[in-house]
Order: C-alpha cells, then structure tokens, then sequence
C-alpha cells in the first residue's frame, strides 16, 4: 500500500521558515504530479503548489514569491520550502501525489498532514 509521510511542521515566528517534506513509499511505479495542500480552521483545503513530472511548477497567488515546491520523483520525495511565513498561513499542510501505480492504474493518496503554526 502506497503512503505518503509529512515532516518538517512546527511553530514558527512571522517572518521565519519551514521546510516540509513528503516521502513516498510502497508500490509506486512513476508519478505524474505532487502537489502540496492546506487547510485552516473554518476553511475548505486549498492546493497551494504542485510540480509535475516534468518539473513544471504552480503556485497559489498567497504563496508566490515566499514558497517554493520541489520534488525527486526517483526518490520520490517532494518538498515545500516556505519562506516569509505570516499568519495566514497557519495551517495543516497535506501532500498529495498522483502515480501509475499496479494494474496500469493512476491514483492518488493523501499524506496525513503536518501543522504548521506561524505566531509571535
């Protein structure tokens, strides 16, 4: 079974950084794009970037500049490097990746998220 492992979360000051990391294990035969998630209380979870297969990136418009997503689909792993981190952007963050996985198959699994809590 495939799962996603989220690290890196914690309490941060305004202004500071975090790195998150999501590695992949179980029967993933390539993936086709990873992306990073969050959800605030009160708040439906939005994407907030993703990176395909061919490096491509995508972020939300509140996080452009600050974040940065990248990803080794080898080792499959993706990273969130977080920068200029401000108070909106406490959430708990969610991994997510899309992969051919057996029977030719392409799903998606979830990892199990990791809080992130931006305050003085």
């Amino acid at each position: 079974q495939v799962q996603l492992v989220e690290s890196g979360g914690g309490l941060v000051q305004p202004g500071g950084s975090l790195r998150l990391s999501c590695a992949a294990s179980g029967s993933i035969f390539s993936i086709n794009i990873m992306r990073w998630y969050r959800q605030a209380p009160g708040k439906e979870r939005e994407l907030v970037a993703d990176i395909t297969n061919s490096g491509s990136t995508n972020y939300a418009d509140s996080v452009k500049g600050r974040f940065a997503i990248s990803g080794d689909n080898a080792k499959k792993v993706v990273y969130l490097q977080m920068n200029s981190l401000k108070a909106e952007d406490t959430a708990v963050y969610y991994c997510n990746i899309k992969y051919l996985g057996p029977w030719g198959r392409w799903l998606e699994v979830w990892g199990q998220g990791t809080l992130v809590t931006v305050s003085p």
